[in-house]
């Protein structure tokens, strides 16, 4: 039973392009929040000066914005926990960890990265733990003074308890870790910036997070934080500890975890490609998560409804690419006519259409929209499979020139011309007029209709050919047939 009120953070930080990972990871919080009637918080974790960029920055709020993802507080919404930037919390960030120092939960350690090399390299050889040996913990301050004096600066670190710690993960069910596995733990720099250690459980404390879902890869950090939530509840900073659920990796090609380096995990990709948010976030919701055994096509309002995080699959889920257009291409069905028309629109105007602007025609395009709808997979593809009714002449692939053009077929398009000029201009009659060329030359449908197709669209594969021809037009199809001829007789 999840309590309410939930509240769930989505807390990116502001380095590269968004990926597919971290999108899935919005997903499912976005999902959590929305079925159980909580708030989602947007936060920004940019205390990495040297990679966190601004345009970043911009394109996580503009990819959440095209996904529909939308949040309760965060950038341009506010709300009572502001700012949501963590550059812009800071002084938040020394007061407490002021605090965890003076309540005795965490410590200066002086020692260098020599020291911290050489003491791990010998517990290693020894068979031990070679996490921090909690050398400074309990310095005296004679000791702590000669370090300074020797010119020592200290990192901070926080001090774990030296029993074990045992959680529950929404997704993975109990788990104890020891303490020899737990070393303490830096949560501020020699400089005096926070860590992500300390900044990040801050952060969900103050802003009274109830469930953290996150990637797998932070479920070592567990236990740290869990830790940590202990000493700000004593000290009155945090309310309660969250309930946490590590949602398994996305694998890419070879089994390896899918790296935001990857170009298959790249949102922009999508975007460009022409996928619909609706058949991107179908498809990223199968990452780890299903609505039933027999069911892969829903739309995002039957996700909320049905979404449960202990119904989330531990094992790593492989991103499949074929699979995602697969799903992509059923929710372009989906669409009304129009929708899909008004949808297509970026990839019909320059800098994708290959025509001159004043070439296209918005009539003739709702008149092959059905066909084409019925044949896409992405949007982008829609420029390739019109693109032979607003050019002077077709784009005609080579490749497949030289496939459908075969010996015989100058024949073939001659007695298919004359057909057609005698046919009327429907497409079951120019079917006809194709059909009986075919048998003329001992031919069926398929191989007869290859040179024409070439002939008047460029490509072997396209949208159906008689509903083209039809809306081609007489004139501009037998022009084009006409053109074939002359280049397989020059």
């Amino acid at each position: 039973m999840v309590n309410a009120p939930v509240r769930v953070r989505f807390c990116p930080s502001p380095t590269g392009n968004p990926h597919v990972g971290l999108v899935r990871t919005a997903l499912f919080n976005w999902a959590f929040a929305r079925h159980h009637q909580g708030t989602l918080v947007f936060r920004i974790e940019d205390t990495d000066a040297a990679r966190d960029s601004e345009e970043s920055y911009q394109q996580l709020l503009d990819a959440m914005r095209w996904l529909g993802l939308d949040w309760d507080e965060g950038p341009e919404v506010g709300g009572p926990h502001a700012p949501y930037r963590q550059s812009q919390r800071m002084d938040i960030y020394k007061d407490v960890a002021e605090k965890l120092l003076a309540a005795g939960h965490a410590y200066h350690c002086y020692c260098t990265t020599e020291e911290l090399d050489a003491r791990r390299d010998a517990a290693r050889a020894a068979g031990k733990p070679s996490g921090y040996d909690g050398h400074c913990r309990d310095l005296s301050d004679a000791q702590k003074a000669a370090y300074e004096d020797g010119g020592r600066t200290s990192i901070v670190r926080f001090r774990m308890p030296d029993e074990a710690l045992t959680f529950t993960d929404l997704v993975r069910g109990d788990i104890t870790v020891q303490p020899e596995n737990v070393p303490d733990y830096g949560i501020v720099r020699a400089n005096g910036a926070p860590l992500y250690t300390l900044v990040n459980p801050v952060d969900d404390a103050l802003m009274e997070i109830t469930h953290v879902l996150r990637g797998e890869d932070l479920l070592s950090s567990t236990p740290r934080q869990i830790a940590l939530y202990a000493a700000l509840t004593e000290l009155g900073i945090a309310k309660q500890t969250p309930q946490f659920g590590h949602l398994p990796y996305v694998m890419g090609e070879g089994n390896k975890k899918l790296s935001k380096r990857d170009p298959q995990a790249s949102l922009n990709l999508y975007r460009e490609r022409g996928f619909l948010r609706e058949g991107l976030l179908n498809y990223l919701s199968l990452l780890g998560w299903s609505i039933a055994e027999d069911r892969d096509i829903f739309d995002i309002d039957e996700m909320v409804a049905a979404f449960d995080i202990k119904d989330v699959n531990a094992n790593p889920a492989r991103f499949d690419l074929k699979k995602c257009e697969h799903i992509n291409a059923e929710h372009i069905r989906k669409l009304d006519v129009k929708t899909f028309t008004e949808a297509c629109g970026p990839w019909l105007q320059a800098p994708f259409a290959p025509w001159a602007p004043e070439a296209f025609d918005a009539d003739v395009f709702a008149e092959i929209a059905p066909h084409a709808q019925t044949r896409v997979t992405v949007l982008s593809e829609i420029t390739a499979n019109v693109d032979f009714l607003f050019l002077d002449e077709p784009a005609t692939d080579e490749a497949s020139w030289a496939k459908a053009m075969k010996e015989g077929s100058d024949a073939l398009l001659v007695t298919a011309r004359a057909n057609l000029i005698a046919a009327e201009w429907n497409a079951e009659a120019l079917k006809a007029a194709i059909l009986a060329a075919g048998e003329e030359h001992g031919l069926k449908l398929g191989k007869a209709q290859a040179p024409v197709r070439v002939a008047v669209t460029g490509r072997t594969i396209g949208l159906p050919l008689f509903e083209s021809l039809e809306i081609l037009g007489r004139e501009r199809t037998i022009a084009r047939i006409d053109a074939a001829l002359a280049k397989l007789t020059a």
